[in-house]
Formats: C-alpha cells, sequence, structure tokens
C-alpha cells in the first residue's frame, strides 16, 4: 500500500460509468486525489469522459494501471474478465489489493484467474452509485485480510452504504439490492400513474411520488425504527392511509416485491453457476 501520509493510489480496468462513479465518489471525499487515480478502457471516448468527469488520468494500457496503482478495482463486463485479468496476472505484486465489481464472476473464478495469494474482493454495487446513493455488498476472497475490508467498506462509503457479507450472500443482494433500484422505479411510475388518475399534472405526480420514496427511505434509515413502526405512524384508525394499505394488501404488492427478490436472486445463482 502507499506510504503513511499518502493518499491511495486507485487504478480502475474498465472506465464506464461505475468507474467514474466511484472515482469521482473517492475525491469528493477526500479518500485519495484525483492525481493518484487512473483508469483503462480501449475506447478513447470512454477514457476521455472519465478523465472529465473525476480529473484522473486514463490510458489504454491495463498493465500502466496496475504498475501505477495499489487498489485494482476490476470494472469491465464479465465477459471481458478472463481477459483482463490473465493480462495483468504477472504485474500483480504482494501491494496490490484487487476489487471486482464484475457482475457475477464468482471469487473462485478470479482467484483461479489471480493466484491463491491474490488479495481479491467481490463486490456487488448498484446503479444509485452513480448519484452518491449506492447499496453496496462485499465479499472477501484469497488474501485479502480485515484490514483490505475496511479499506473497501471505506472506498464504497464514499459512494453510499456499504456492508460484509460471505460470498454465498452476495445472490441475495442481487437480488434486493442490485435488482431493486427497477422495482422502485416501478412503484414511483405506479404511483405518479395514481396521482394523473386523480388530477395531478405528470411532472408534479412524478415528483412527488419520488420524494416521498425518498423521504420514507431515508425517515427507515436516520431513525433507525422498522418500517412497520413508522407505516402504523402514518395509518390512522379510520383514516386515508389505512383505507390505502388496505388496497395495497388486495392487489398482492409484499408478495409480488417478496417474489421479484426472489426471482431476481434465483437468476443470479444460474448465471453465477455457468461463469
Amino acid at each position: 500500500m502507499s506510504a503513511p501520509g499518502e493518499k491511495v493510489r486507485v487504478g480502475f480496468l474498465g472506465a464506464g460509468r461505475m468507474a467514474a462513479a466511484l472515482a469521482k465518489g473517492l475525491v469528493s471525499a477526500r479518500f485519495t486525489t484525483a492525481e493518484a487515480i487512473i483508469a483503462s478502457d480501449p475506447l478513447a471516448a470512454a477514457r476521455d469522459t472519465f478523465a472529465a468527469q473525476c480529473g484522473g488520468r486514463a490510458t489504454a494500457s491495463n498493465v500502466e494501471v496496475v504498475r501505477s496503482a495499489d487498489v485494482v478495482v476490476l470494472a469491465v463486463k464479465p465477459q471481458h474478465v478472463v481477459e483482463a485479468l490473465s493480462g495483468i496476472r504477472t504485474e500483480l505484486e504482494p501491494r496490490h489489493l484487487v476489487i471486482s465489481i464484475a457482475a457475477g464472476v464468482p471469487l473462485k473464478t478470479l482467484i483461479a484467474l489471480l493466484g491463491s495469494s491474490a488479495r481479491v474482493v467481490r463486490v456487488m454495487p448498484n446503479t444509485p452509485c452513480l448519484v452518491g446513493s449506492g447499496a453496496s455488498a462485499y465479499a472477501l476472497g484469497g488474501g485479502a485480510s480485515p484490514a483490505d475490508g475496511e479499506l473497501v467498506c471505506r472506498l464504497l462509503s464514499t459512494v453510499g452504504l456499504a456492508v460484509e457479507l460471505a460470498e454465498g450472500l452476495l445472490d441475495a443482494v442481487t437480488g434486493l439490492s442490485g435488482s431493486g433500484p427497477a422495482y422502485i422505479y416501478q412503484v414511483i411510475e405506479a404511483l405518479s400513474d395514481g396521482g394523473v388518475l386523480m388530477g395531478l399534472p405528470r411532472d408534479v405526480a412524478t415528483k412527488l411520488a419520488s420524494q416521498t420514496v425518498l423521504g420514507a427511505a431515508q425517515m427507515v434509515l436516520q431513525t433507525g425504527q422498522s418500517p412497520s413502526v413508522l407505516k402504523d405512524a402514518v395509518a390512522s384508525p379510520g383514516g386515508t392511509t389505512i383505507a390505502g394499505l388496505h388496497a395495497l394488501e388486495s392487489g398482492g404488492l409484499r408478495a409480488a416485491l417478496m417474489n421479484a427478490v426472489q426471482a431476481a436472486t434465483l437468476r443470479s445463482r444460474e448465471l453465477g453457476e455457468s461463469a
């Protein structure tokens, strides 16, 4: 790792939107500096966008990234993982920590490509990381230490919330927070549709629905109270909210969301087994 007092040098293999979001978060949170960040990508447009968004360097060479970094973030598409890691294996040194955000690629595959002594961490982020409100989970593998886990937690916390879990639970994370934003977009859209049905202008209905979801989530996170307690605080006897809740129960909303998490989790497992 970097010497005491120095910023962590972070390199990205892949300069797409998630890599740029993480890099921007690292700089904004002063986890490191723009000068200590480098990314590689075969596409010139991706390199230019990355550099413009976070101020870091961008190159076409994966080897240059590894030689310039202490933490290497694997941010390529799953089908490009073998090519990317095979090309850098001989460049890895004991100082390197490899963090993979490649969806569905298990630790056993990463370790097979990098060697059993490699310090590897697998991360399941989600797209709200792009706006600094992500929900990520990570699992340690190979020679990764508890200190490595703490560093990964600090890194991911620059773009949202991060939790450490056993790798076997990452498929459930994929089904919940990985795919979850899409479920919530449908909820927001449906609430907005309801507002329009009752006469609200579309733009107003969508803003109110979005802010309501955001505010409710913040209430859960900031108060530490369970959703059921907060729900009951809004639902007065014989009032409007309990009438609405009854309609949701009749429509099977709760079961539908549970089924969505289950279906996405099972699909994640299938994809992982074929990786």
